[in-house]
């Protein structure tokens, strides 16, 4: 989904290859319209999470390791 905006009045939502004037959707479709964009950020948000999670955890096997060879 692709929410583009021509010019502030007449904004247009390109969705699988066709376009819409959003003025022109009924508002259950402009509800739904932002129901998905609040989804795909969340997932972004979560997305963003998972590779910190694992930045975090490769640091931690890192730090791991190198105490782990002090004791042989």
């Amino acid at each position: 989904m692709q929410d583009k905006t021509n010019d502030s009045v007449n904004p247009v939502l390109t969705f699988e290859g066709k376009k819409y004037l959003i003025n022109d959707l009924s508002n259950e479709i402009k509800e739904s319209i932002k129901l998905l964009q609040m989804a795909e950020t969340q997932l972004k948000m979560h997305q963003d999470t998972v590779k910190l999670l694992s930045i975090s955890r490769k640091s931690l096997a890192y730090q791991l390791r190198e105490e782990l060879k002090n004791l042989e």
